[in-house]
């Protein structure tokens, strides 16, 4: 090809480009015709810490009797990615209390990793939720993007699991309170990765995807439906009996290690990552 030829093709490229309105700009997949605009977003595009205008975190010991100690530090951005790294190490607990009867009170945790969330930042009624990452499917190993309501405890807050795996199973599932206080209610799916057909498929990345509008929440990945809950169902059966899913959601995104469906992570090489591209929320025009 010419000089001349490449010089053209990429004024033609410009052209094209620098006419993209900016709806299509900001609309999934950059199409015109699409019924969303783009309100909030993550590309992961600094090095070092997390934008802390965005994500804030967890810390400690914080649920599922998880064996990681969840800190700031296992969480980073670099290359475009943001990159939460579980890390087989001890740390010591500094709240430990001997015999004391608090539900995770250990002296030490022999792991570490990170949680970050948009809690007190950010939270979102409705809207699509696209997460592109690449998971560790690793025996152990817990990855999860995530969103829970910002009232009520849960279950009874909602809780929307658009990516969740452990051994050997993806999950998109949905939760809600039921009649026992601390106990959910669930919708939930569980797909094997064999099921995928595809012996590389945890070494590519892939696109979650959640759309959630005042009548139900479908949850996707690479554009394949894998649950869908219709919102008539999922009041919470207390004397109040609100509906979870109408209210606003944060966002998690987290790689727990083994607890109480992680598995065993003893066999596992450390360190290990969840790799997460972008995060991206969507709203109706």
């Amino acid at each position: 090809m010419s000089m001349r030829s490449v010089s053209a093709l990429c004024f033609l490229l410009t052209a094209l480009l620098s006419s993209c309105t900016p709806e299509q700009k900001a609309a999934p997949n950059g199409k015109a015709d699409s019924p969303y605009k783009l309100v909030w977003s993550d590309e992961f595009d600094r090095q070092g810490v997390p934008d802390p205008n965005r994500w804030t975190y967890e810390r400690g010991f914080v649920r599922n009797r998880e064996l990681q100690w969840y800190q700031p530090e296992n969480a980073r951005c670099a290359n475009g990615l943001l990159i939460i790294e579980a890390r087989r190490e001890r740390k010591q607990n500094p709240g430990y209390q001997p015999g004391g009867s608090k539900r995770d009170n250990r002296e030490y945790a022999e792991y570490t990793s990170a949680s970050v969330t948009t809690r007190g930042l950010h939270s979102w009624t409705y809207g699509r939720f696209e997460m592109r990452g690449r998971i560790d499917t690793r025996p152990g190993l817990w990855p999860a993007f995530w969103t829970l309501g910002v009232q009520g405890r849960w279950p009874r807050n909602g809780e929307i699991d658009i990516m969740e795996y452990y051994r050997g199973m993806l999950l998109a599932n949905v939760a809600w309170g039921s009649k026992q206080p601390g106990q959910a209610k669930w919708d939930d799916l569980k797909k094997p990765l064999t099921e995928f057909g595809d012996p590389d498929w945890s070494k590519k990345f892939h696109v979650w995807r959640m759309d959630w509008d005042e009548t139900s929440i479908k949850l996707y990945v690479d554009d394949v439906l894998l649950n869908s809950t219709d919102l008539k169902d999922t009041v919470n059966e207390d004397a109040e009996a609100k509906n979870p899913f109408h209210q606003p959601h944060y966002i998690i995104l987290n790689l727990a290690i083994g607890g109480t469906s992680g598995g065993d992570p003893s066999a596992t090489g450390f360190p290990a990552r969840f790799e997460v591209d972008y995060v991206r929320v969507y709203q109706a025009l």
